[in-house]
């Protein structure tokens, strides 16, 4: 397991995990649909929580060039690595969406609704207003950013002995999403992620996927940017607090 194996496999659970909650809650004739926005962001902290405990002892788990940028910027990761972490995280996201696809093929098939089917791989503005909708998305990084730089290691005080947590090291970092989109999901889906958003966008666009339409192209530079700026100014931030 090298950290780029690492990241790929983490994202790839992820998004299998987080558009596939989608799925079952908006495609239709699933166990799960229809049962609300409570069920996608509980999916979407515990996904996190599965892709952080696979990848965190091979790569820290970024999962997100968001984080991966805010790191570096921060002086907490090396440059010369954020093009090898993103590439792999963008590769998980494409098979992630991919197996998606594969696990509700029928149910695709089964949903006539353009916009339930795009919601699977990608977010969209609940009110699209590009200037409100941007802004909610460097506010979303900078909560996830500027918290993953306080989230620290248990000890054992005042010699400060590390006690190793193994996996349920894991969990505040699936709390802070959880967190993130029941407060702050409700504007544009919180990507807070541009792989996340990106990668499946782009499957979507590419795969002969039963019932879609367009992949929304002109909304998503928001999911992109708006990421990479908060979590630069959480870097900024944090920097500047010393």
């Amino acid at each position: 397991m090298t950290p780029f194996m690492a990241e790929l496999i983490g994202t790839m659970l992820l998004i299998l995990l987080c558009d596939g909650v989608v799925a079952n809650v908006l495609l239709n004739d699933t166990k799960g649909n229809n049962s609300g926005w409570l069920v996608i962001t509980t999916a979407w902290g515990l996904a996190v929580f599965v892709g952080v405990v696979v990848a965190g002892p091979y790569s820290g788990a970024h999962l997100n060039p968001a984080v991966t940028v805010g790191l570096a910027i921060a002086g907490k990761f090396p440059w010369a690595d954020v093009p090898v972490y993103i590439a792999a995280q963008m590769l998980g996201a494409f098979i992630g969406a991919i197996l998606v696809w594969v696990m509700y093929y029928d149910h695709f098939h089964q949903t006539n609704k353009p916009g339930a089917v795009l919601a699977v791989f990608c977010t969209g503005p609940a009110i699209r207003n590009y200037r409100s909708n941007i802004a909610s998305e460097i506010i979303g990084a900078f909560v996830l950013v500027f918290t993953v730089f306080y989230i620290a290691g248990a000890q054992i005080t005042p010699s400060k002995t590390p006690i190793g947590l193994g996996s349920v090291g894991a969990l505040p970092v699936g709390l802070l999403v959880w967190v993130i989109g029941l407060s702050l999901g409700g504007t544009t889906g919180y990507a807070i992620n541009p792989a996340r958003d990106l990668g499946p966008r782009i499957i979507h666009s590419i795969f002969p996927i039963k019932n879609k339409g367009t992949s929304d192209w002109q909304y998503a530079w928001i999911p992109v940017l708006g990421p990479l700026a908060g979590a630069a100014l959480a870097a900024l931030l944090y920097l500047h607090l010393g």
